[in-house]
This record gives structure tokens, sequence and C-alpha cells, in this order.
């Protein structure tokens, strides 16, 4: 089935700011979301589709298939119309707002054209889990829709879409990648937003309001010179410096450097985790967090906060379980504020509450 309007064409300059701050890729290994099934993957794996980290090159490295490359690379003389992977998103279901195909460093092997189509479905059995529909059922759906209808890519090059409006309703579990004929690619990038999946009706409900995977996403940073700011809001605690938050050197008395979040639902926060896992010579000397109850997106975000978390020393490898001051337990926020003083790391920020 298809879409009745174009996908709108994001130049490569403006990738960044057209999704960085309004959606996180639910495409990414690092939430979680992996391969159901391939074609073909004889040159490359299409695991390295979803690898977070941008792609490189190694000229003149080769493995027993050929030369190595980092992302998804078939065999020459597809005999069929194209090849494809099938991809389960990270989140339980979410909200499509663009597609990204990264061909870097694919030149003369590149995909020539590409296609993508989603669709929103479950195990038979009904289970909900992540990792809920064996790779034979998925294959067999009939029920996809085009999210980017057949286009045109060149080598080496990042290129966006904007995914139709009417689209962007609808939530979705999983994704199909299709090129033609075959070729390689080096990353696949889906941008949108989880969809909350906690038990509906349940007032009261004790979740992780913060998480990536239920809807948190990070909205405002101070700094993200080294790695990114909605790092701190993937499950697990990841596996180094590179999958968390880290900032450059500050070199200015009383300086600050901050990350805004906004929780997944408005809910009341009751415990309030700061991890700084594998930061040993750089985490922060001390955090703060602040919280507030926004009424609208465009709200502003510079005033109006309230202390969660009172100033708290940090130490290298710690899960910090942080304690919420007395008189801001149980506070109501859409959106926290963690405050590292005065520069560093930070591999996760966890706020725990109830919802409505």
């Amino acid at each position: 089935m298809s879409s009745d309007q174009p996908n709108r064409a994001i130049p490569a300059a403006e990738i960044e700011s057209t999704f960085s701050r309004t959606t996180i890729n639910l495409a990414s290994s690092a939430l979680e979301a992996y391969i159901v099934d391939v074609s073909d993957e004889f040159f490359a794996s299409a695991q390295n589709l979803l690898n977070p980290r941008p792609p490189i090159s190694k000229p003149g490295t080769f493995v027993d298939t050929g030369a190595w490359y980092d992302g998804w690379e078939t065999r020459r003389h597809n005999s069929e119309e194209y090849d494809y992977v099938i991809i389960r998103l990270g989140a339980r279901e979410g909200y499509i707002h663009g597609i990204e195909i990264d061909t870097a460093f694919f030149n003369g092997n590149h995909a020539p054209l590409v296609s993508v189509e989603g669709i929103r479905a479950f195990g038979k059995k009904g289970d909900q889990s992540v990792r809920d529909c064996a790779k034979k059922e998925v294959s067999d759906w009939a029920q996809w829709k085009i999210l980017l209808a057949k286009t045109e890519v060149g080598p080496s090059t990042r290129h966006a879409w904007v995914v139709p409006e009417n689209l962007r309703m609808d939530s979705w579990t999983h994704v199909r990648l299709r090129m033609y004929p075959d070729g390689g690619i080096a990353r696949f990038r889906v941008y949108g937003v989880a969809k909350p999946s906690w038990q509906q009706g349940s007032p009261g409900l004790h979740v992780e309001l913060s998480a990536a995977q239920m809807g948190g996403l990070v909205v405002a940073c101070s700094d993200q010179h080294y790695s990114r700011a909605d790092n701190i809001l993937l499950p697990g605690r990841g596996v180094d410096m590179g999958d968390g938050w880290e900032t450059k050197r500050s070199r200015e008395p009383n300086h600050t450097d901050w990350v805004v979040a906004k929780l997944a639902v408005p809910g009341h926060v009751h415990r309030v985790v700061v991890d700084t896992m594998h930061f040993r010579g750089n985490f922060p000397r001390a955090i703060r967090v602040e919280g507030k109850l926004v009424e609208h997106d465009n709200d502003d975000l510079a005033t109006g906060w309230k202390l969660l978390v009172d100033d708290r020393k940090m130490k290298a490898d710690e899960e910090a379980e942080c304690e919420i001051v007395q008189e801001a337990k149980g506070m109501q926020c859409s959106h926290v504020k963690l405050t590292i003083i005065p520069d560093g790391g930070v591999k996760r920020l966890r706020i725990f509450g109830t919802t409505e």
C-alpha cells in the first residue's frame, strides 16, 4: 500500500538540525533494534546498518569475502529484483518521522535505488516483548505500507527524507529496506519517537519515565562535544564512553553543562539514578537534577525549574541512587534537567515514577 503524499528530501547538511531534538533513531542497536531477516549479506553484515557510531573506512583491509566495508553489502548480479533486510525497531512500537540512507564509503558498489516499508505487527502467540516475531512469520506478512517509494541514491552520501504527515500518525514495529538490485549501504536510520506502551488504565504504575524505548527524548543540551546527549536515555549501561554523554573541558569559572529531557509521559518522580559507568577520569565533580511540568511543547524551558536532587558529589563508574529533596518527592514533572558541575561525562539518567 502506498502513501498519496511524496517524501520531502532533506539536504545532508540539515539532517541533524531536522531530527536531532525531536526524534531518536529507532533503528539503532543501542536501542535494541535487531535484524529479523535478510536476503543476502555476503560481503558485509546487515547488522552494521544499525550501528549507532558513524561509519568508518579501512582502505586496503581485506577479509575472506573481499574488501572490508562498514555497512551492509550483498553479492553482485542479483537474480531477483532487489535485496532486502527486515528490522525490528528498538521500541515496542514507534512513530516514524524520517528516514536516512547513508552510503558512506560505498562508491561504485553502492545501492543505486532504495525503498522502505513499515508494518505494525506482533507475534501470533500474543508475546509483546521486543523479540516477538520469528523470521518466517515476518517475511510472510502482506500488509506492508510504503514509507519511502523507490528512490535513487548516490555514492558515499547521506540521504534523508521526511515521512509523509499522514503516515506519521501511525505506529510501527518493523521496517523493510529494499535496495535495487544489490550493492552496499553503510547505515540505515529511522528517526521517530517511541510510543509509550505501559499498561493502559493503570494510574500509579511505577515505571522508568525517562526511557527512550518508551518515548523519553532529549530536547536541549549545552554541549555534546565528544558524544551525544541523547545517549543518556538509552537502555542498559552501554559498552564504553562513546555511548554516554560527554562535554568538552570548561575553562571558565563557575561553568556548568546541562541537558534537558522530556519524559515519555508526565509523572510523579520518586527515584533518580545518575550513572557514570566508564567515565573514570572525566566524570563530573557533582550533579544537580531539576524538574518542571510543561503544558505545551513550545513553553519556555529556561526558567521555572524546581530542585529534585541537590548538588551531589559523583564518583567514577558509579550508578548513583540520588536522594530527592523532601519537598520534591512525588513532584509531577514532564521535563527534567540534569546539570553537571562543571563538565564531564555521564552514561545514563534514569527517572522513575508513577504515571497519572
